[in-house]
C-alpha cells in the first residue's frame, strides 16, 4: 500500500518528520517502512532552505524501490531553463527572466554544477503520472485525452529527450498544451476587464479551473481553483464548457499536488480526488494521504505535519 506526499519544495526537516509520523525508518541512508511504499508527487526543489536534503532522501528511496515519484512543474521547468532553446541557442527553452530566475534562485544557490546536473539527469527518467493497481498519481491534472497525446510522444517512458522538452516548452508545437494541462493544471481566461492578484503577486487574466468537476452552473467564481477568491459570478463560457472533461466518479482515486491550498485541516477534493499540497513553503505543512486500496477516499486517512 502507499503513502503519498505532496509537493515538499526544499523542506527537508518536514519531511524527515512526517516520514517518521508515518513509520518509516532510516536504514543504510534509505527511508524504508516493512509493508508501505511512498510515491511523492513531484515538485521537489525550489524555495525551500534544504533542497539537497529532499533530493538526496527522494532519489536514495526511489532507486531502493522504497518510493516512486512522478515530476512537478518545477522539475519540468528546471530541465528546460538548462536546455539550450534550437530556435534561438544564446537562450533556454525556459527563457531566464527575472521572474523565472527568482524561482529557481534557491535550487541553484544551494546545489554544485555537478549535483545540479546529476539531479536533472534524474528527472529526465521520471514519469509524468502513474496508473497503479487501483488509484493514479499526477501532479497537477488526470486529462485521459492530454495523458495519451503524451504517451504517444514517450511510449515506454524513456528519458525525456531535449527534442520532447522542445515541443513541450514551445506554443504551437504537438506536447506544449498536453504537458501544461498534466503539469500545471487547466486554466481558462477570464472575461474581458476581469483579473486578480495571485499568490506571488503577479496579475492574471487567466484563472485555474476545478477540472475534476462538471462545469455545468458553474461561475467563474465557484469553478476557480484558486488560493484567493475570483470576484466574478458570470457563466462560464461555451469555450470552457465545451473543453471540460469532470474526472469520472467510479475511476480510480486519483492524488495531486500543485494547488497551495490554504493550509487548513486536509479534506478531499470529491470522494475520488484528493490535492496533496497544503503550502508548505508558505507558512503551510507537509500533507501526504494514507491510501490502502479504498476506492472512496476518506478524511481520515490524511497525515501531515
Amino acid at each position: 500500500m502507499f503513502d503519498l506526499i505532496g509537493d515538499i519544495h526544499g523542506y527537508a526537516n518536514h519531511l524527515v518528520r512526517l516520514l517518521e509520523l508515518l513509520g518509516y525508518e532510516k536504514r543504510a541512508g534509505v527511508y524504508a517502512h516493512p509493508e508501505r511504499q511512498v510515491i511523492f508527487l513531484g515538485d521537489f526543489i525550489d524555495r525551500g532552505p534544504q533542497i539537497r536534503e529532499v533530493l538526496q532522501i527522494a532519489r536514495n528511496m526511489v532507486e531502493a524501490g522504497r518510493a516512486l515519484a512522478v515530476l512537478g512543474n518545477h522539475e519540468l521547468n528546471a530541465l528546460a531553463y538548462h536546455t539550450p532553446d534550437p530556435a534561438r541557442p544564446q537562450e533556454s527553452l525556459r527563457r531566464h527572466s527575472p521572474k523565472n530566475i527568482h524561482q529557481h534562485e534557491q535550487t541553484k544557490r544551494q546545489l554544485s554544477s555537478g549535483d545540479l546536473n546529476s539531479y536533472l539527469d534524474w528527472f529526465r527518467t521520471l514519469p509524468l503520472w502513474l496508473e497503479l493497481d487501483g488509484l493514479r498519481v499526477v501532479h497537477a491534472c488526470w486529462d485521459r485525452r492530454q495523458i495519451a497525446e503524451i504517451a504517444r510522444f514517450r511510449p515506454r517512458n524513456e528519458p525525456l529527450s531535449d527534442e520532447f522538452l522542445t515541443s513541450a516548452y514551445t506554443p504551437g508545437l504537438p506536447l506544449f498544451a498536453p504537458v501544461e494541462v498534466v503539469a500545471k493544471g487547466k486554466e481558462g481566461p477570464l472575461p474581458a476587464g476581469v483579473s486578480f492578484e495571485d499568490k506571488e503577486r503577479n496579475r492574471r487574466t487567466a484563472v485555474r479551473l476545478r477540472w475534476y468537476l462538471s462545469p455545468a452552473g458553474q461561475t467563474y467564481r465557484t469553478y476557480a481553483f484558486e488560493t484567493h477568491p475570483i470576484e466574478c459570478d458570470e457563466a462560464l463560457s461555451e469555450d470552457l464548457l465545451a473543453e471540460a472533461e469532470p474526472y469520472p466518479e467510479h475511476a480510480p482515486p486519483v492524488f495531486i499536488g500543485h494547488y497551495w491550498l490554504a493550509p487548513t485541516r486536509p479534506a478531499t477534493l470529491s470522494a475520488n480526488v484528493a490535492c496533496l499540497d497544503y503550502s508548505v513553503a508558505k507558512e503551510g505543512f507537509l500533507c501526504a494521504y494514507r491510501w490502502s486500496g479504498e476506492s472512496q477516499l476518506s478524511n481520515e486517512n490524511f497525515v501531515w505535519t
